[in-house]
């Protein structure tokens, strides 16, 4: 009877110390177990890279690499813009010949040429399209070298023309010029005479921007006169008088449409 008497309470002495422990948890001095990783296989030396992607396309799993613009075919095409033109002109007027209304036609012993060289402005204003092509109008007046027989002689001239300007891909570019259309002369801004002229020319243009152009032409203007009695009393009679015109150009543009 004593020795179960003993039993109880050492048996619970036994069961209290081990929930102690198991609540306790582990034993801090003891390190905690590691988990087992798995090991890598061993590289071969002669393995290859994994395949890259070629141009504009990627390899597989990774992101899609952008094309090029200029190889994307809904790429808008470039636009081709319309201006309005417009501007003045230093000219200077060379008269090479003044034809039948100077010299001996006009009187048998001479008789003071009417028609000499001058200078003046021209004011020109026209439409430049998407292509080489420029189609405008110019009006100029120039005082000329009269003589004395007009207190201020005044050439005008009015013309319709065409120029060809070829893209050359530079800032500075070629063209050539022609023109059809009408001149009168007179003492200050009267009309005396006139006629008709031709003008023929080429010249350079320079871009200084998108909108502004600097240019020097040279040109060509046979212009035939009408037969008239100065204020001299002189009959001057018809014929064509020869030209030659060198203009210093300052223009812009306005944008007015795109294609």
């Amino acid at each position: 009877m004593a020795d179960r008497s003993l039993l109880f309470p050492v048996s619970l002495t036994v069961l209290v110390t081990c929930g102690l422990a198991r609540a306790a948890g582990p034993d801090p001095e003891q390190p905690p177990p590691r988990a087992e990783t798995p090991e890598a296989p061993p590289s071969s030396a002669g393995a290859e890279p994994p395949p890259s992607g070629t141009s504009g396309t990627s390899a597989p799993g990774s992101a899609p690499q952008p094309r090029s613009a200029a190889a994307d075919p809904s790429r808008p095409a470039t636009l081709h813009v319309e201006y309005a033109q417009y501007g003045v002109a230093i000219n200077a007027l060379v008269t090479i010949n003044a034809g039948a209304m100077c010299g001996g036609g006009v009187h048998p012993s001479g008789a003071p040429c009417i028609l000499g060289s001058g200078a003046g402005l021209i004011i020109r204003g026209g439409y430049r399209s998407p292509g080489p092509w420029y189609i405008g109008g110019a009006y100029s007046f120039a005082k000329m070298d009269s003589d004395n027989l007009f207190r201020l002689g005044i050439f005008q001239q009015l013309w319709a023309e065409l120029r060809y300007l070829p893209d050359t891909g530079y800032r500075v570019a070629p063209f050539v010029t022609g023109g059809l259309g009408g001149a009168v002369y007179g003492n200050e801004w009267g009309v005396e005479t006139g006629g008709a002229m031709l003008a023929l020319g080429a010249g350079l243009q320079f871009d200084v921007s998108r909108v502004a152009v600097i240019g020097l032409g040279i040109g060509y203007k046979p212009t035939l006169i009408a037969g008239w009695t100065d204020t001299a009393g002189f009959v001057r009679p018809l014929g064509v008088a020869h030209f030659v015109g060198l203009d210093f150009q300052l223009e812009v543009r306005s944008e007015i449409g795109r294609r």
